[in-house]
């Protein structure tokens, strides 16, 4: 009988570390595609400059 328990258990962690692997490997494709996501899309070009207002030393958009 111990043979068989050893046996489950070894096949067990072998389902374990595949299922993990795949996961891993899922979860960082998904991060990957979302860096290339973000990547490709223009940049903001609606971000007012700030000049100095020389009055009050603060700083306003343009």
């Amino acid at each position: 009988m111990p043979p068989l328990i050893a046996l489950a258990a070894t096949l067990g962690g072998l389902v374990a570390v595949r299922w993990l692997y795949n996961t891993a490997r899922r979860i960082n494709q998904e991060l990957e595609e979302a860096r290339m996501a973000r990547v490709a899309e223009p940049a903001r070009r609606d971000i007012p400059t700030l000049r100095r207002d020389s009055r009050t030393g603060a700083y306003r958009p343009d």
